[in-house]
């Protein structure tokens, strides 16, 4: 057995059943009727609003009919006859939907409980319904090849169509209709009389109002020449003190990749600076030039109220001096704004010749809002039908786009050199294609005027509207946009440019802050290009805030961008204070005397920033991932997995690491010292976490892994010692020659280029070893850490002279060569003659040489010659010359 439904919800739903069949058959009647439009598209716009209202509340309706169709109840059949035979019927239908009926059939639909339970019965009832026959059969006899729906919404757009095609055909019937309206008030005594009355009285109020504009004008203009004056002197001080920021900007930063973007910036904000100083003797000379305008509205205010006789008279009167305000009042807008002959209060960027020329074109544009004024209101003072009114309006609107298309035309040239890219970009092949493009931007613009027109003409609903206000709002956001990215950049670039004193304090900073500089501008140009395309998208009815604002998707996208620029900024303000803080405190070590500590942290330095930039990286990188949603959980388990496996898999690098650490914590080396490790000995050019970099003496550089370093001999550590070897003929004596070292040590300490490096006197050790080769005399002098080549370069060539001068000997190894005796050679050499050289003939000093001398050694000279004085060959005698 079947459940009931409540009597109440049984008549609601009976009556709703009617309704929706009444309103389907009215939706057919509606649709029949529409082939034939009424003329005038008030009346069209009137029936298109009602079907498109009528279908609306139709197609609802069938969509609810089909739902409740398989609880019908059998009168359905005789219920829909009378709804299509009867429209008396419908009263009756609809009467029995009261509003209590109504309230609760809408509270049972609002309550999910209530409306499940009814859906549970309406369905069980659905199923103990006999289904209809008769549907069954015309099924059957007409199968449905498209769909209902479809068909309706072909035929909907059919018809759309076919009205506006008829709206816009009937502008031209229209205008032959204002052409009978207008022989028909002149042919009439009566209105001819009220017309010549109305036009002749405005005319003459009209022609005193223009003459006292006149004068007023020649009144004002000593005035209007005083405020260009003054703004001219302003221009002319604004221009050299702009000058003078300009080359600072371009020389107050070293970097040089950033003084013409510094440079370019500072122009920008000079050229803003110089048109916001413009403003107030612009709305000056504005209000100046409005008030003969004003003038001639008090006076065709006052003429139609008292020198009128008739209401179409003050009518015509008042809407002529309303019409010549509103264009007189455009006019000087733009032309107060380009200010073809006073440059110096010029707020548009333009030449004069540019001024001048859209000066004269805005003069014959501002001429249709005045006819629209004037067709409006006076066509209904005078008894013309809407049609008449709109036809001739929709005909002055297609003159002003003619002259728009026109004025497109004329200045297509102008636009399309203004629009070029520079010639830097134009090397890119993009940026060339664009400016090529750049040349016919006159075509699509074109398009539009003309296509706006036809929209509005065909009476497309919204459309005029639509693109008229996406195009002004654009024009709005991309002005808006270009000063607030002058004013931005203006902004930053105060942020940047470090005071001196600040500069002072904190070395380094204006270079770090260079450094930041190109970045931040960049961030700054897509924040604003971002801003200005979604108001531009949302300006065209593009929902972009609802999708960037509202929309999950688009705002977790926001806020990811947000949380990434707020970690970048913070990321970069940490690194740098805590580097800041580092080099501060390294030059406080310097200039405290405590070197030492500051050679330790400026070692150690890298490694610190190297940890501290993975940590920064680390934390930014999990915190943007989290917050945008993705879950690091993951990320860290196998970032976790993946240390152990390299740990593992890496234990040389480990080791690297830890041996790395504890060298640089126990201070064992630092950047700078002379050390010897590995085999190699060099300056230490750089630390790391994992490797020693160390310059050899010839050049080379070794990077030597801290797992390889066994051992370290470092020369820069506390302080080093000389070793002084003398190796001295066993003639000679020691404590002489170690009197001349200590000596010559205390003389470089008394001198300041090695008071600071010595730290000790010749410290005599003694003879070390005496024997065939010499006595060996060693002795030591400390010096300061890496000052010992220094000290003993210089020590060795002050001692050559000294003892040299003093005659010390020093051991000279001597070797002999000679045979064994009895040998065949030595023996024949000992018998031979001995040789007698032959005597010269002649007297005189025969004596002299008749004795031939007693040995080799009597042929040499007779001055000894010391063993100090033997020299190795080669050599030059110490004591030049004069010894010899």
């Amino acid at each position: 057995m079947l459940p009931e439904l409540p009597p109440t919800l049984e008549r609601t739903y009976r009556a709703f059943t009617a309704h929706s069949l009444i309103a389907l058959n009215t939706r057919r009647r509606h649709a029949m009727a529409a082939t034939s439009l009424e003329r005038g598209s008030t009346r069209t716009q009137s029936a298109f609003s009602s079907s498109l209202s009528l279908w609306s509340r139709s197609f609802f309706a069938l969509c609810c009919l089909c739902l409740l169709l398989a609880g019908m109840v059998p009168g359905f059949a005789s219920l829909a006859h009378a709804a299509d035979t009867a429209p008396a019927s419908a009263s009756s239908a609809t009467g029995s939907l009261s509003k209590d009926d109504a309230q609760q059939l809408l509270n049972v639909l609002n309550d999910p409980k209530k409306r499940e339970d009814f859906t549970h019965t309406l369905s069980l009832m659905a199923k103990g319904l006999p289904a209809a026959p008769a549907a069954a059969k015309a099924a059957a006899a007409a199968p449905t090849v498209v769909d209902s729906d479809v068909n309706s919404e072909l035929d909907n757009l059919t018809s759309s169509m076919q009205g506006y095609v008829q709206n816009f055909a009937g502008l031209f019937k229209d205008l032959g209709f204002v052409g009978s309206w207008f022989r028909s008030q002149i042919s009439n005594p009566e209105t001819r009389k009220t017309l010549l009355d109305a036009f002749s009285r405005a005319a003459i109020i009209l022609l005193a109002a223009l003459a006292l504009e006149r004068g007023t004008s020649l009144m004002l203009k000593k005035p209007l020449t005083a405020v260009t004056s003054h703004a001219e002197a302003r221009e002319r001080k604004q221009e050299a003190s702009a000058a003078v920021e300009t080359v600072q900007a371009a020389t107050s930063t070293p970097d040089g990749d950033n003084t013409q973007t510094r440079a370019d910036d500072q122009r920008r904000r000079n050229e803003v600076m110089r048109y916001l100083v413009r403003v107030p003797y612009n709305f000056l000379h504005f209000l100046l030039k409005l008030l003969p305008v004003v003038v001639v509205l008090a006076i065709g205010y006052l003429g139609a109220e008292f020198l009128t006789t008739t209401s179409q008279a003050r009518t015509v009167t008042i809407t002529l001096t309303n019409a010549y305000v509103v264009a007189r009042g455009l006019y000087l807008l733009l032309e107060t704004g380009l200010a073809p002959r006073s440059p110096a209060i010029r707020l548009i960027p333009a030449q004069d010749n540019t001024a001048r020329m859209l000066t004269r074109w805005w003069n014959v544009l501002v001429a249709a809002p005045s006819l629209v004024i004037c067709l409006s209101t006076l066509g209904s003072e005078f008894n013309l039908a809407p049609r008449g009114t709109e036809a001739m309006l929709r005909a002055v609107v297609l003159v002003q786009h003619l002259i728009i298309a026109a004025f497109i035309w004329r200045v297509r040239h102008i636009v399309a050199n203004s629009l070029q890219p520079s010639p830097e970009l134009r090397k890119n092949a993009f940026w060339a294609f664009v400016g090529a493009m750049a040349r016919f931007w006159w075509i699509p613009v074109l398009f539009l005027d003309i296509a706006l027109w036809f929209v509005w003409a065909a009476h497309l609903k919204g459309g005029y509207q639509w693109i008229l206000r996406g195009t002004l709002l654009t024009l709005v956001c991309l002005v808006l946009a270009r000063l607030i990215a002058v004013l931005a950049y203006g902004l930053q670039d105060r942020l940047f440019r470090i005071s001196d004193a600040v500069e002072a304090e904190y070395p380094g900073l204006q270079k770090r802050a260079d450094y930041y500089y190109p970045f931040v501008r960049r961030m700054l140009t897509v924040f604003i290009v971002f801003v200005a395309a979604i108001s531009i998208a949302q300006s065209w009815n593009i929902p972009s805030f609802h999708f960037f604002f509202e929309n999950p998707l688009g705002s977790r996208l926001v806020s990811a961008a947000v949380i990434l620029t707020l970690g970048l900024v913070i990321a970069s303000v940490a690194w740098e204070v805590i580097n800041g803080l580092l080099n501060k405190q390294i030059d406080r070590y310097t200039t405290s005397s405590q070197s030492a500590r500051a050679t330790r942290l400026r070692t150690i330095l890298p490694i610190i920033r190297t940890v501290l930039l993975v940590f920064i990286v680390v934390i930014v990188t999990v915190t943007t991932l989290s917050q945008i949603g993705i879950n690091v959980t993951p990320l860290l388990t196998g970032a976790g997995i993946l240390g152990v496996g390299l740990s593992f898999g890496s234990q040389s690098l480990w080791k690297d690491v830890i041996t790395g650490f504890f060298m640089l914590a126990e201070d064992a080396i630092q950047v700078g010292d002379w050390v010897t490790t590995s085999g190699v000995a060099g300056t230490v050019e750089q630390l790391s976490i994992r490797t020693l970099r160390v310059r050899s003496f010839d050049g080379d550089l070794h990077i030597i892994p801290f797992s390889s370093v066994t051992s370290i001999a470092n020369t820069g550590k506390g302080f080093n010692q000389i070793i002084v070897r003398q190796t001295l003929d066993l003639t000679e004596d020691s404590q002489k020659v170690a009197y001349i070292m200590s000596t010559v040590i205390k003389e470089m300490r008394s001198e300041e280029a090695f008071r600071h490096i010595i730290f000790s006197d010749y410290n005599d050790l003694g003879v070390d070893s005496s024997d065939g080769n010499g006595a060996v005399l060693i002795g030591t002098i400390r010096t300061a850490p890496m000052m010992k080549w220094k000290v003993q370069r210089e020590f060795y060539r002050r001692l050559a002279n000294r003892m040299a001068k003093a005659g010390v000997k020093f051991y000279t190894p001597t070797s002999y060569y000679t045979t064994p005796p009895g040998n065949a050679m030595h023996l024949a050499m000992d018998a031979m003659p001995e040789w007698v050289p032959p005597q010269p003939q002649g007297t005189g000093s025969t004596a002299a040489h008749s004795a031939p001398a007693a040995s080799l050694a009597d042929a040499q000279p007779t001055q000894a010659v010391s063993p100090s004085d033997e020299k190795p060959q080669g050599k030059p005698s110490p004591q030049g010359p004069a010894h010899a």
